[in-house]
């Protein structure tokens, strides 16, 4: 059974950081790239991060500087280091596992920056 357990969210004041991770199990990891999806109240699922299987990374332009997405093939283990977190980036956070053609996701964990 193919499981994605995102943890690490809550709220945080502007200027903070949060750790998110993404736990995966069920799948071959290491083939997979995997990313971090937000979704905001009233807006559609957006890009934040992803890394390849070779790592090679994606950033949204309005997280490049701020963000650090990793991958822990050892543990399929998924982190996602947020910096300097801004309102906009109040959100659920979604870990994704694409191996073309399949995609999965995790329930999502919520992060809010207010102060």
């Amino acid at each position: 059974q193919v499981q994605l357990v995102e943890s690490g969210g809550g709220l945080v004041q502007p200027g903070g950081s949060l750790r998110l991770f993404c736990e995966v199990s069920g799948l071959p990891f290491r083939f997979h790239v995997m990313g971090w999806y937000r979704q905001a109240p009233g807006k559609q699922r957006e890009l934040v991060a992803n890394i390849s299987s070779d790592g090679s990374t994606t950033y949204a332009d309005s997280v490049k500087g701020r963000f650090t997405i990793s991958r822990d093939n050892a543990k399929s283990l998924v982190p996602l280091q947020m910096n300097n977190l801004k309102p906009e980036d109040t959100a659920v956070y979604y870990c994704n596992a694409h191996w073309h053609p399949a995609d999965w996701w995790g329930q999502g964990t919520q992060v809010t920056v207010s102060s």
